[in-house]
């Protein structure tokens, strides 16, 4: 396992973290609490230190499978709980709600369900056109005067807004996508986190499983999982592009390196300047059994050109994941 500290906060991360978005279900289908539970544990035995998750997941099913792990484990004292704020179910769709007093209630909440009494890592889950930036990071730079948090980050923010939430408050992390196939953030959110020393935790490194090697033409998804109409990129003509793209990086990985597709695609976010920890997905303990093979080896110049190569080949247009953001509520 390799490792990041964050200085400012003392916090030792693990270069891959366990992303628990799907863990609630959701948009991701049914999930069950025990296979989740069970996966959690079996992350903690491989060295991962880093878990982030969000009352959104499930509303709070994630939080609170992921405290009662941490719990029975023994290990809080060993790991970095990063957690959000700042969206609500209303009306049956989620919506962006960084009201003070909603970040306030949402916070003891998270507290609770994660049973433990200091968050690692706050972060506000996406930005709230309705709230002033600067009155949000003084919030959070109260919790952290006061001991109830230990970092400050911000999830789906762009420079400028995290540039606002600076004046105010100290930055710790911020958390975009990143992945092979969603690349957006490499125009200014990555140079800016680098030149200003924001560490950035990544999530969909497997671009929803389309990076995982496991899905083909033949693979469907249960009603409510995003990759059933919701998200572009599963949609034809698009859907095929994609799986070629996986393909032929698969084959690549397979002869280059001896390794998988998912393998890759995590390293190659692991080798890019700037990135510090890729948050692997995961609901079930079979989807970590990757993990142990990303250590020990990197991307050389030769080998990052031919997956340009590849990448241009087969998906010269890639599209963003505008798709998962959330509306603003009703003013």
């Amino acid at each position: 396992m390799e490792f990041v500290t964050l200085a400012d906060a003392g916090l030792r991360l693990s270069r891959v973290g366990l992303g628990t978005w799907a863990m609630g279900g959701g948009w991701w289908g049914p999930s069950d609490r025990q296979e989740s539970y069970t996966t959690i544990r079996k992350a903690i035995d491989l060295g991962i230190t880093t878990f982030d998750t969000a009352p959104i997941y499930g509303l709070g099913v994630s939080e609170e499978v992921l405290g009662q792990a941490i719990k029975d484990s023994g290990c809080r004292d060993r790991v970095v709980l990063a957690t959000k704020a700042g969206l609500e179910w209303t009306n049956n769709k989620v919506v962006r709600n960084s009201s003070l007093p909603r970040l306030a209630q949402e916070l003891e909440d998270s507290l609770r369900r994660l049973q433990t009494d200091v968050i690692d890592l706050y972060q506000i889950h996406w930005p709230d056109p309705l709230e002033p930036i600067e009155e949000t990071a003084a919030f959070l730079g109260q919790l952290l005067q006061q001991g109830k948090i230990r970092a400050i980050g911000v999830s789906n923010f762009s420079p400028e807004q995290m540039d606002r939430f600076r004046q105010v408050a100290p930055l710790h992390t911020a958390q975009p996508p990143y992945n092979l196939f969603e690349r957006q953030i490499e125009a200014e959110v990555l140079p800016y986190c680098r030149e200003h020393g924001i560490h950035t935790l990544v999530y969909s490194p497997l671009c929803r499983g389309l990076l995982s090697g496991r899905m083909t033409p033949q693979t469907t998804f249960p009603s409510g999982d995003m990759r059933a109409g919701i998200d572009p990129k599963f949609v034809e003509p698009r859907y095929s592009q994609y799986l070629k793209a996986a393909e032929a990086l698969s084959q690549f990985a397979q002869d280059r390196y001896g390794k998988t597709l998912a393998q890759l695609a995590v390293r190659w976010l692991l080798d890019q300047p700037g990135v510090s920890v890729a948050l692997w997905g995961a609901r079930k303990p079979y989807h970590l059994e990757a993990i142990s093979g990303l250590w020990g080896w990197s991307l050389d110049a030769e080998a990052m050109q031919t997956i340009e190569d590849i990448l241009q080949r087969y998906v010269p247009e890639s599209i963003p994941p505008s798709f998962m953001s959330p509306p603003a509520r009703a003013a």
